[in-house]
Parts: structure tokens; C-alpha cells; sequence
């Protein structure tokens, strides 16, 4: 799998690629700067892109603007994003193209390198993770016409944990409740958000998560 690294912090950029290619990773370029990043993604096209968020000049939202621009010239390219900070504006124009193959986690919560590099295959496979803060942040904003209205509490608890990546068996674990029920509520999600049959349930599912994070 080939991967793009973009950080300003030498060190950081030095340890995720080494961490990379431990694990079988080929970083095909690492930057400093947004510029440089959307050159890199635009030049390599690369398999996912690995974006901190505060990078020069003026160390806000550099890299989350990259990421969005890299995605409007070669659409669809997958970024996860690794950051200290939650820029919900940003996050939310990353959604806003509803091809999946998005992710934001938060530096300092990553306490497993195994689920780290699962999100990061997640990403590159189309689909999505997020830190539960970064969900909670984008909650806050929800939208008064919100398309999730319909759904129950339990529901909205499973598309929650769909949305941190949480594989079923996972889900069922943490709400101790069996894999069919977990199956037949994702099941009532899709139906209530007009996700039908026609598409995979890959695709549903990613389509789900980012109904919920952009409601």
C-alpha cells in the first residue's frame, strides 16, 4: 500500500514512516507543508494520505484545506487525517463530496498501532473512521432538518459506533447485544435512509456514516 505522509513536525513525519514500513507500508513522499501535499497526492496518487492538520504557514487549518483541494483534483483520493485538533469546518467539506474513503483521528486517543493501521486500511479501501470527539463536534452542528430523525435511540447508537469504524461483532460487544440484532438494526438504518439493496453493503454502510456526520 502506498502512502503519502504530510507533517510539519520532523520527528512525527520521521516516526510514521518509520512505523509504516515496519508494517509493510511503502511512503512513497512525506511533506512539511499543504503545497507540497497536494503536489505529492496530485504526482503519486498515492493509495491514502496520512494529513496532520496544522501545518505552515500559519499552522491553523493548512493541512485539512490540503486535503480537501488534493481530493477536488484527483477525486476521491483517501486521507486520513492524524491531528491534536478538531477543525469541524474543514471536516466537514471533507464529507461533503460523499465518496467515503475519509478519516479523522486524534494524535494524543491513538493508544493501539493495530487499530491505528486497520483505520488506515479502512480509508484506503473507501471506507471511513473517526474519533468519537470528532463525531460529537460535527454533532453539535446537526442540522434542524435532521435525516436522522426517524431513527431510534439504539439506531443512532449503532450508526455512531459505524462511524468510529467499529466492525459488527465489535458493535455487538459494546452494546452487548447479539450479531443478528446488530445486522437487523443496520438493516432498519439503511431502509430508513433510503440506502436500498441496489448498492454493496460496503457502499451503504460508508453512505450511512456520512449522512450521520454531515446531519
Amino acid at each position: 500500500m502506498r502512502v503519502v505522509v504530510a507533517d510539519d513536525a520532523v520527528l512525527i513525519r520521521a516516526g510514521l514512516v518509520r512505523l509504516l514500513e515496519e508494517f509493510g507500508f511503502e511512503v512513497v513522499a512525506t511533506v512539511g507543508d499543504g503545497d507540497a501535499l497536494v503536489a505529492a497526492i496530485a504526482e503519486h496518487k498515492p493509495d491514502v494520505s496520512v494529513v496532520d492538520v496544522r501545518m505552515p504557514p500559519s499552522f491553523t487549518d493548512e493541512g485539512l484545506k490540503a486535503a480537501v483541494e488534493a481530493r477536488r483534483r484527483v477525486p476521491g483520493t483517501p486521507v486520513l487525517i492524524l491531528s491534536q485538533y478538531v477543525e469541524v469546518s474543514y471536516a466537514e467539506d471533507l464529507l461533503a463530496d460523499a465518496r467515503g474513503a475519509v478519516g479523522y483521528l486524534l494524535k494524543d486517543r491513538v493508544v493501539d498501532v493495530d487499530e491505528f493501521l486497520e483505520g488506515l486500511r479502512r480509508v484506503a479501501a473507501g471506507g471511513t473512521v473517526f474519533d468519537p470527539q470528532v463525531v460529537s463536534q460535527l454533532m453539535v452542528r446537526r442540522r434542524k432538518d435532521d435525516p436522522l430523525a426517524q431513527l431510534t435511540p439504539r439506531e443512532r447508537e449503532v450508526l455512531g459506533l459505524m462511524a468510529e469504524g467499529k466492525s459488527n461483532p465489535a458493535i455487538g460487544r459494546q452494546l452487548v447485544i447479539s450479531d443478528g440484532a446488530v445486522e437487523k438494526h443496520i438493516r432498519s438504518i439503511f431502509n430508513k435512509l433510503g440506502l436500498y439493496a441496489e448498492d454493496s453493503d460496503q457502499h451503504r454502510r460508508v453512505l450511512a456514516v456520512l449522512t450521520y456526520l454531515r446531519s
